[in-house]
């Protein structure tokens, strides 16, 4: 062996040999690994893990493997019991591809088992299942030297292949051949046969597979690995597996599960899914608003979450809430589409055209989508789902938007990765005396306005279906389907999404003075839709700041004008 492969034995731990740590039987076993000096194994992104399929994403960047010498029968150096595993090196061997941020050179293979059939040993689980075996194929990012490798959060590729344990058929020639060579001794031996690694990987379809960024699992367990786990398992006869353990006399040599601790794991696009359950704002579905947090990837069940209900006793006035910079508001093709997702209609805007900064934010806001909230087609519903002082408006409409800086994934991560301005919307009537109060507060009869909602409502029609959508061609602009509304002021707080998986990372502005369209068109939303009551209760506030601008009388003004129009909607 070469000495770069010596260092890098050395530094992988048990992907080498060491005498200070082990499975059973010493001061440092798994649960005490985290206190053997320079050691990772008690930090949060360890490996392995379970693989819940029903929590993995699918990732359409993981494409097939490009791999060089897999099916060379002279990549196989030596073969050695170590005292933790049996590990083989390899020579003349890369990997890429599969959504790998590098090519990787293959240094070795090597196995962790338990100790008979009824005790199996690899180290990852699916959906809590331990295959009989693994194999793990240990790859340095090219170019780096070892140490290098472990101090880079991507210096490491590892490919994980579960192995099962069978009955059936004839055993394979080139797993025969493998244990041939498995002994008690420590002694370093050259292998002959000429096995391949594709020979051992056989029939599995290697576009399969799951994908997380990990760590070693063994001392010092650097969290430098991007993980490769294949979906389908290598079929080895169980005569041949048991000699792993009975040959070489190590049982039981896998690492125990370590929490995800957050992250995520995707899936190649090959690679079968259950079917994500379904979330709905009533109990039809099973995952009604109470049942929210139990779906995968939830936070819902987090502290600081929303909607919540907005009494002017609890805020304090930021004198930082100033004035919004509106970029491209008054486009009028900034909306792309019209979708009904069959929780709301969601109106798609234009990529990098619409921005949203000042008014206390800390980043530039790129405008992603707006979407609306509403109640029952019964005239005088209400939907919205931010309250004020415990008053729930008709229809809440809710403008998205991510940080300029951020991708999307990232920013779902942030605290303050999104930015959602939430309006109230009222309900007009066609009294003469409440029309006539409603002009004069605002200054306008809102024609404009109306003419917006019309244009915009207009199009429902289209997308009765679930999923179905239409393109937006009538000329309708941000502006003007807020119009006149008071954009000065707002209370601000940190909180949620209001649908799952209601990740943390929203900053949210609601403004005081609701927007107000005719009763008759947010009853089309409802009717158009086919669903009702499309919005969340409001949560528990758990101790988190209302800020607000200066000045309470625009919030007292549009409570009054709301009990109004009730007051005259079923006069």
């Amino acid at each position: 062996m070469n000495l770069p492969l010596v260092v890098l034995c050395l530094t992988l731990g048990a992907y080498a040999s060491g005498s200070d740590w082990c499975y059973t039987g010493c001061d440092h076993t798994p649960s005490h690994w985290k206190d053997i000096a320079g050691s990772f194994c008690g930090s949060s992104r360890q490996s392995p893990i379970n693989i819940h399929t029903l929590h993995v994403e699918k990732d359409a960047n993981l494409k097939n493997f490009s791999f060089k010498n897999f099916s060379s029968p002279h990549v196989f150096k030596t073969i050695q019991n170590n005292g933790h595993t049996v590990k083989c090196t390899i020579e003349n061997v890369e990997v890429g591809g599969g959504g790998l941020p590098a090519t990787y050179t293959t240094l070795q293979l090597h196995f962790h088992w338990g100790d008979t059939e009824h005790h199996p040993g690899s180290e990852h689980l699916i959906d809590g299942h331990r295959y009989a075996m693994e194999m793990h194929i240990v790859s340095l990012k090219k170019g780096q030297t070892a140490d290098q490798a472990v101090a880079d959060s991507e210096g490491i590729a590892v490919l994980g292949f579960f192995i099962n344990a069978t009955e059936d058929g004839v055993k394979s020639e080139p797993w025969g051949n493998l244990t041939s060579y498995l002994n008690v001794s420590g002694t370093e031996m050259n292998m002959t046969d000429g096995i391949s690694i594709n020979d051992l990987i056989g029939s599995v379809n290697l576009t399969k597979f799951y994908r997380y960024m990990g760590s070693l699992t063994t001392p010092n367990c650097n969290e430098a690995v991007v993980w490769t786990v294949f979906h389908e398992p290598i079929n080895v006869h169980k005569d041949l597996v048991q000699q792993f353990a009975s040959k070489t006399g190590l049982k039981n040599v896998y690492r125990p599960e370590q929490k995800l601790s957050g992250r995520r794991v995707y899936a190649s696009p090959a690679t079968p899914l259950p079917p994500s359950p379904s979330w709905c704002y009533d109990d039809h579905c099973g995952f009604g608003p109470s049942q929210w947090h139990l779906l995968p990837q939830s936070k819902c069940a987090g502290k600081h979450q929303s909607p919540i209900n907005i009494e002017e006793k609890n805020t304090e006035v930021d004198d930082r809430l100033g004035p919004f910079t509106f970029v491209k508001f008054d486009d009028k093709h900034a909306i792309k589409y019209m979708i009904n997702t069959g929780h709301t209609v969601k109106c798609v805007l234009k990529e990098d055209l619409l921005e949203l900064s000042s008014g206390g934010l800390d980043h530039t806001y790129s405008v992603l989508q707006l979407h609306l909230h509403w109640g029952s087609d019964s005239r005088g519903s209400t939907g919205s789902e931010h309250t004020v002082e415990s008053i729930r408006y008709p229809m809440e409409m809710h403008i998205v938007s991510k940080r300029k800086d951020l991708t999307l994934d990232k920013a779902l991560l942030t605290h303050n990765g999104l930015a959602v301005l939430g309006f109230l919307i009222a309900g007009k009537t066609s009294h003469k005396f409440h029309k006539s109060v409603a002009a004069a507060s605002h200054g306008t009869s809102g024609s404009s306005t109306s003419d917006a909602w019309k244009k915009l409502s207009n199009y429902l029609s289209s997308i009765k279906n679930t999923s179905s959508q239409v393109t937006i061609t009538e000329e309708i602009s941000i502006d003007d389907l807020l119009g006149n509304v008071d954009r000065t002021s707002y209370y601000r707080y940190n909180g949620s999404l209001t649908t799952p998986s209601c990740n943390q990372a929203v900053v949210w502005t609601v403004f005081k003075e609701p927007i107000e369209i005719d009763q008759d068109l947010i009853m089309k939303f409802p009717i158009s839709a086919g669903y009702h009551d499309v919005f969340r209760p409001t949560q528990p506030l758990n101790g988190r700041k209302i800020y607000t601008t200066s000045g309470a009388s625009t919030l007292e003004l549009s409570v009054f004008m709301l009990v109004l129009g009730f007051f005259f909607a079923f006069a």
